[in-house]
């Protein structure tokens, strides 16, 4: 009478180390984009706000009934939870019934935006 020799049936213990280190290099791949696009999402509201702050600099320089005076002012701007200064520079040009005005937004790390307009007398 011949025996039938059974085979294990299952995994080695080689294969589930396998998987599991597998399976843990997926999931700190996942874990390092996931953390990437959660900065560029606070990269983009802090840009955001930056851009608000700055446009709403210039509009207050284009809505002003005289024309700026020459110099440079600061001043804070909050936009939601981010607290942001604003520098104003306002030049001559070579033409004196125009102003350039630059708004540069930082941050408490450093410069985040610029933007500039053109104001003239009205």
């Amino acid at each position: 009478m011949h025996r039938k020799r059974r085979h294990a049936t299952g995994f080695t213990l080689i294969e589930v180390l396998v998987a599991l280190a597998i399976l843990a290099l997926a999931l700190v791949a996942l874990s390092q984009g996931s953390s990437a696009l959660i900065r560029l999402n606070e990269r983009q509201a802090l840009l955001t706000a930056a851009q608000l702050c700055a446009d709403n600099a210039l509009v207050q320089a284009r809505l002003a009934r005289t024309l700026p005076a020459v110099g440079d002012a600061t001043s804070d701007c909050v936009q939601g939870p981010q607290r942001l200064q604003v520098l104003v520079q306002v030049r001559t040009t070579p033409n004196p019934s125009f102003r350039r005005v630059d708004a540069e937004v930082r941050d408490s790390f450093g410069p985040l935006l610029r933007a500039s307009t053109v104001v003239g007398r009205t």
